[in-house]
C-alpha cells in the first residue's frame, strides 16, 4: 500500500507542478543526445528543485532498466528524513520519444489511457561524455535534477553541471543538495 501512494503521490505532483518559476529564460530548451543503453542503471540524486512528491527524501535513486527498444522501467527510491529512515518506492515506466527526452509515467501498471494526463516529460539537458553526470528537467519548467554515478561526485563536474542549468535559463539559488550516503571504501 506505501509503494502504492508514494507512487500515486509521485505522478500527481509530477502532473501538477509548483507555481515557482525554475527557469526564467524564454530561449527554446534543448535536449541533449543520449546512448539509451549507456544511460542506464543506479544514479544518485545530487540535487532538486523543489517538489511535493520528495518533501523529506534523502539518499534518493533512480535506476532505469531497458525493457525494450521504446520501453523503460524506472525505480526511484527514497528515505524519508534520515540515510536510516523507512525506504519509498516509485515504480514507473518510461517511454522514449526523443533524443535525450522519455515521457515517464508513476501510475499503477503504467496505465497507458492516461499517458497524456498523468504522465511527466524528461529531457537530459546536459551529460558528461562519460556519463558519469546529468542534469535533467521537465520541458514545462516545473522540475530539475542533478544526478550523478556516485553519491559524492566531483565537485568540479557538479560545478559543471550547475553551470550547465545557469546556461539553460534556470535559477540554481532554489536547489535542494540532497544528502546522500558516504561512498564505501573500496
Amino acid at each position: 500500500m506505501k509503494r502504492w501512494a508514494f507512487a500515486v503521490a509521485f505522478c500527481l505532483a509530477a502532473c501538477t507542478g509548483d507555481s515557482t518559476p525554475i527557469r526564467t529564460s524564454e530561449v527554446p530548451l534543448t535536449s541533449v543526445s543520449v546512448d539509451v543503453d549507456r544511460y542506464m542503471g543506479l544514479w544518485y540524486e545530487i540535487a532538486r528543485y523543489p517538489n511535493r512528491f520528495e518533501e523529506g527524501c534523502v539518499g534518493v535513486t533512480a535506476e532505469y532498466k531497458r525493457l525494450s527498444k521504446k520501453r523503460i522501467n524506472v525505480k526511484n527510491t527514497c528515505r524519508k528524513d534520515s540515510l536510516d529512515g523507512p525506504v519509498e518506492v516509485a515504480d514507473g515506466r518510461a517511454r522514449v520519444v526523443g533524443d535525450g527526452q522519455l515521457k515517464v509515467s508513476f501510475l499503477p501498471g503504467g496505465l497507458s489511457f492516461l499517458d497524456g494526463v498523468a504522465s511527466g516529460g524528461y529531457w537530459v539537458i546536459w551529460l558528461e561524455p562519460d556519463y558519469r553526470m546529468a542534469v535533467v528537467v521537465s520541458p514545462g519548467n516545473e522540475f530539475g535534477w542533478i544526478l550523478a554515478r556516485e553519491p559524492q561526485p566531483d565537485s568540479n563536474v557538479t560545478n559543471t553541471a550547475v553551470q550547465a542549468l545557469k546556461d539553460q535559463g534556470y535559477r540554481t539559488d532554489a536547489l535542494i543538495w540532497v544528502k546522500q550516503p558516504p561512498e564505501e571504501d573500496s
